[in-house]
């Protein structure tokens, strides 16, 4: 890993705030979007940026800021990577969301997030706060595969357990869903049933299937020719140079999500979950100017 200074730590895009303490990532999941050229990276992915002052550009950022409003992290590099142990900058980037009276939505792969799940509590309490995972992958063996640094999807669902226990909402994310390798009607049925299960608030999915770009390509090609020989040239004789690789079942797979989220009252619209995790109720707003 390497250190940054930056200038900044907080973008907004479309009425959403999201910040970035790290890019690149240690996790090493092969169909990684993030590894993909159009985002510019001048590192190697796995050596990690760290933007060492940002407990202090956000903490300017949201004095300056006249309404409350979500936070969002986690969405281009996982805020619980192996070095926040160390660092620990996640931790003191939500104490400060959760001092300053913000709401947070946060997504990652990682058991380390319950290193902090008291502040996430406390954020829940005081304003609101949304923990997102992502599962992908029931199997054990082809988790450690697809996803082979970081807490397999039992783990992960255990995880979410803990935050229900606090009464902390959870979002899955359910992809992405690799054509020909884990687009199966069990792998699909057995995660929505955990899912409903535990009791998540919703479930994001984007077409049972997965999307590559130059950079993640290759990446995702060369994991192929290691892991499954002959599938990369499966994939290039059906989807081509396509950036969008629906899977052959995404069909049955769809309904089965649809009604299986539709039995149990949980969000499967991604713009009803995403409108979820950017909204921050007046009465959390009036809560928090009490306090201050």
């Amino acid at each position: 890993m390497h250190f940054v200074e930056a200038k900044g730590i907080l973008t907004e895009n479309h009425g959403r705030h999201g910040m970035n303490i790290y890019r690149g990532c240690t996790h090493g999941c092969i169909y990684c979007d993030s590894r993909s050229k159009c985002y510019q990276f001048k590192h190697p992915f796995e050596d990690i940026e760290v933007k060492r002052n940002a407990p202090e550009l956000l903490e300017k950022a949201l004095k300056s800021k006249r309404q409350k409003c979500m936070i969002g992290t986690g969405a281009m590099s996982d805020p619980y990577m192996h070095c926040e142990e160390e660092l620990r900058l996640t931790r003191k980037c939500l104490e400060i969301i959760r001092q300053y009276g913000f709401g947070l939505a946060i997504q990652t792969k990682s058991d380390r997030i319950l290193r902090d799940i008291d502040i996430l509590d406390e954020i829940n309490h005081s304003a609101k706060c949304v923990v997102q995972m992502t599962l992908t992958t029931y199997d054990d063996d082809l988790c450690r595969i697809l996803e082979p640094n970081v807490c397999n999807t039992k783990r992960r669902i255990e995880v979410i357990e803990e935050m229900q226990k606090r009464g902390i909402p959870t979002i899955v994310w359910i992809t992405p869903i690799l054509p020909f390798i884990n687009d199966t009607r069990e792998n699909i049925t057995t995660i929505l049933s955990e899912c409903v299960r535990v009791g998540v608030k919703g479930i994001i999915d984007f077409g049972m299937g997965l999307t590559l770009r130059e950079g993640d390509r290759e990446y995702y090609y060369a994991a192929l020719d290691k892991h499954f020989p002959g599938m990369k040239e499966r994939y290039i004789r059906t989807y081509g140079n396509a950036y969008e690789l629906p899977s052959p079942n995404a069909k049955e797979l769809f309904k089965i999500f649809k009604k299986i989220c539709n039995e149990n009252n949980i969000m499967s619209r991604p713009e009803d979950c995403f409108q979820y995790m950017n909204e921050l109720p007046d009465k959390y707003e009036q809560m928090s100017l009490f306090d201050l």
